[in-house]
């Protein structure tokens, strides 16, 4: 019997819009209690999720075979851009092990001058996000040397931790080696360069204008000069153990040109990569297969400095396969979502209110801000949002870059001001400053929303799609 003559003889239900809600329901009642309680991992909770969306399907008379279908066609559109995050943990591996990020790191550090604690804490904590790719692992050193600092002269810490945390979390956003931002293209299907050329519309005048008012607050706390012990010994260490020449440079230039002359993404950073693993043999001593471990695990530095050894051991392709699971498991829901036209009627009743430029940027914001708040959880307030709003974009001619800033900004840096989620709870136990203490301080993670509702109203940089294939640079 053919699927015809089944489906004819056993009709289809038509589920209701409660009916095609109940994933979403139960969704965000096993994050918000599985993760955001118990602290089980989210890949585990979305196959759950995928998996009582499928008996669902079943019910209303679907086959396994159209939601297999709909699983597969959903992850093919995100390979692209989980094979550039894939490349991400080749570049960091290689990048540390020739010496670029620690070089960019210790002339950060040597360059800033710490007269103006506010400024100086932001924009280094940015610098060395940006470098690391790493949020939690500039707060967890740079951000307690920080906090030590402003012990020191008596300034209140929750202004200085709202530094930290919002200059870590601009760095984050803007590095090409952050799995958040390599994350946030593959939810909305567009690619990571043009996402993040595109975010900075919007997060630099954030990022500008919450220095401008560090700049100010921080002229009533003095102008004292302060060497920290740990920012000392971090960049004594790094001398150390690590040769610097101009030339470890390169690696970072290759990939600034190849986005600059949109050349394929995924070459560069191979290209990229293969020069940084030379000039670590030729700079560093590294033998191939300290190289080759780097790239595959994860660079892991053992100079004898806990602060240093927690910065720079990361990367490697290993260290991307939680989020691509994450991202794996949440396709795979949002594939039968859709093979199941439960996606589809959600989305005519949001598009009853989603019409206009400026209310589908509300409601991305809404929906982001309202699954961080649910799950706790940076991956999973993109992921969502990005998945279920993505054929609104599509259908209203609006580019998916506009989706992927959105989401980030108004989803994963929304996610450290939340005291029960892990970055919040990771934060408060790292620097030991309460999340309410530094959330009204962290002037970029919320200034950035309400620009993105600004330009939502006006349309500025709210750019137009231009191609079928937006996960190619110059979409």
């Amino acid at each position: 019997m053919n699927q015809s003559t089944e489906s004819k003889k056993y009709p289809r239900k038509q589920p209701s819009f409660f009916v095609a809600l109940i994933p979403l329901i139960v969704m965000g009642i096993l994050l918000g209690v599985g993760y955001g309680i118990y602290h089980i991992r989210p890949q585990v909770l979305l196959v759950t999720a995928a998996f009582i969306t499928g008996c669902l399907g079943i019910f209303l008379r679907f086959t396994w075979q159209e939601m297999e279908r709909g699983i597969v066609n959903s992850i093919h559109k995100a390979m692209p851009a989980i094979l550039i995050m894939l490349c991400v943990g080749i570049l960091i591996g290689s990048w540390i092990a020739s010496g670029t990020i620690p070089m960019i790191i210790y002339y950060g550090l040597k360059l800033i001058s710490p007269k103006l604690f506010l400024v100086t804490a932001c924009f280094v904590c940015s610098i060395t996000s940006i470098a690391t790719g790493t949020s939690w692992g500039t707060i967890g050193t740079l951000g307690v040397a920080f906090i030590g600092i402003a012990m020191g002269l008596g300034i209140p810490l929750g202004p200085a931790a709202g530094a930290i945390v919002a200059g870590a979390y601009f760095g984050d956003k803007m590095s090409p080696f952050s799995d958040v931002t390599n994350l946030a293209p593959v939810a909305a299907g567009s690619n990571l360069f043009d996402h993040i050329k595109h975010m900075l519309w919007s997060a630099t005048p954030a990022w500008i204008i919450g220095l401008i008012i560090y700049f100010f607050i921080g002229l009533k706390y003095g102008a004292n000069t302060v060497e920290s012990q740990t920012t000392i010994l971090i960049t004594q260490t790094l001398k150390e153990h690590f040769h610097f020449n101009i030339l470890l440079l390169v690696p970072m230039v290759i990939v600034f040109y190849f986005a600059a002359t949109k050349k394929p993404t995924i070459p560069g950073m191979l290209v990229s990569s293969i020069t940084a693993s030379i000039l670590a043999i030729i700079f560093q001593k590294a033998s191939i297969t300290e190289i080759a471990t780097a790239v595959n695990t994860g660079y892991q530095a053992n100079t004898g400095v806990e602060a240093v050894d927690q910065l720079i051991s990361r990367g490697g392709m290993m260290s991307m396969m939680e989020t691509q699971l994450v991202a794996f498991t949440a396709f795979a829901f949002g594939g039968i979502m859709q093979s199941t036209g439960l996606l589809s009627i959600i989305l005519d009743k949001v598009m009853k209110f989603a019409n206009k430029v400026w209310s589908i940027v509300i409601t991305t914001i809404v929906t982001s801000i309202t699954t961080a708040l649910i799950t706790g959880s940076s991956y999973l307030s993109m992921i969502i949002p990005g998945e279920l709003l993505s054929p609104i974009y599509k259908k209203k001619g609006l580019a998916a870059k506009n989706l992927s800033r959105i989401i980030e900004e108004s989803g994963a840096i929304i996610v450290p001001l939340i005291p029960w989620s892990m970055a919040g709870v990771y934060i408060t136990g790292t620097i030991g400053v309460s999340t309410f203490s530094y959330l009204p301080w962290a002037f970029m993670n919320y200034i950035s929303v309400i620009i993105l509702a600004i330009y939502g109203f006006t349309k500025f940089t709210m750019a137009p799609k231009i191609r079928e294939d937006e996960t190619q640079i110059g979409s």
